[in-house]
């Protein structure tokens, strides 16, 4: 039975062509074996194993001819993957539609056509295993039921390429998602190494006291910041302020290196970490600078100190931590954080 491709019906096949991936593909062994049994099979010198394109009809397999494709209007098997089941012209010199057909009345001159159509997995005709010969004839029964197993076992080869493809794509995701987990994993233990050596430091007693000496470089901040905040993190202290800490602890260490040692690296700063109870933190940073006078640090809001470049920072940690001191003529800066719980 016949029944013509409607134009919504081509999308969608074409839709499911294309998810085969198979259209302009080098040859194949599994799909040749295939071709090469329908020739024997059907004693026919030509066979053919043809896809339906848009505007063309490509062969993924072939016996008996060189080319590679035709265009669609002249394919023989464009008109097959419209039948429900094999497609059968026994001589197409007497056949209405195919008579006056350049490859009847001129090379190869087509005489016999039997094709047998498959479908993708979502039943969409995609192409045809089909058999052709330049003599008028029929196949015998027993040929037609190989002619139908042998399509069916095209669609069970397409859909093993199709698995194999996809399978392999989900693997190659797969080993990028776990180069990508393993890069992560490596600068999460790069990040928590700094954060450990830190900790190690610790003295096992109920204070949690660190003492830690760091080069002058500004790249010795992040890793102390990650630890002091996992001791307040572990010890409950400074609850609710985690930023606070995180900033003004920052902005402490950049003056030490930056104007207690003058960005010198073979220059020391130290960080000392108190955690009193389990509600306030106690940071104390020191440097080898000579210090300053915090009283004469000019106040950055005051309208004739706004554009001073000067007296931010101390500005910044007044106003995130609950206490700060100043001791060693400036050289040591003592700063104070309860939790939220503690100042509600």
């Amino acid at each position: 039975m016949s029944a013509p491709i409607s134009a919504r019906d081509e999308v969608a096949r074409l839709s499911d062509l294309r998810r085969y991936k198979i259209l302009d593909t080098d040859p194949e062994q599994g799909f040749d074996d295939l071709t090469l049994l329908a020739s024997h099979i059907c004693q026919s010198p030509i066979a053919l194993i043809t896809l339906i394109d848009a505007e063309r009809q490509w062969f993924k397999s072939r016996v008996g001819v060189s080319i590679i494709e035709t265009p669609r209007e002249l394919s023989f098997c464009a008109r097959a993957i419209e039948q429900s089941d094999l497609f059968i012209i026994p001589d197409a010199t007497k056949d209405e539609r195919f008579k006056t057909h350049p490859f009847v009345v001129s090379e190869p001159k087509i005489r016999f056509y039997a094709g047998a159509p498959f479908r993708s997995a979502s039943g969409q005709p995609l192409g045809t295993l089909c058999v052709i010969d330049c003599v008028p004839r029929q196949l015998t029964g027993e040929q037609l039921q190989a002619l139908r197993a042998l399509s069916r076992q095209v669609q069970a080869q397409l859909e093993l390429r199709r698995n194999l493809s996809e399978l392999k794509s989900a693997l190659a995701e797969r080993d990028n998602a776990e180069k990508e987990r393993d890069k992560t994993m490596e600068e999460l233990r790069q990040s928590l190494g700094h954060v450990q050596r830190l900790s190690g430091l610790i003295p096992a007693c109920s204070t949690c006291r660190l003492d830690v000496t760091i080069p002058a470089e500004v790249n010795a901040i992040s890793p102390v910041v990650d630890g002091v905040l996992q001791i307040a993190r572990e010890m409950k202290c400074a609850e609710g302020y985690e930023d606070e800490v995180d900033l003004a602890l920052r902005e402490a260490l950049v003056n030490a290196i930056v104007h207690g040692c003058d960005s010198d690296p073979s220059k020391k700063v130290e960080c000392c970490v108190l955690c009193e109870g389990s509600s306030e933190i106690v940071i104390i940073v020191r440097d080898p600078g000579e210090g300053f006078m915090p009283e004469g640090v000019p106040n950055p809001i005051t309208s004739e100190n706004v554009y001073s470049t000067h007296g931010r920072g101390i500005y910044l940690i007044n106003q995130l931590m609950d206490e700060v001191r100043f001791e060693a003529r400036g050289s040591e800066i003592q700063m104070r954080k309860k939790s939220r719980s503690s100042n509600e």
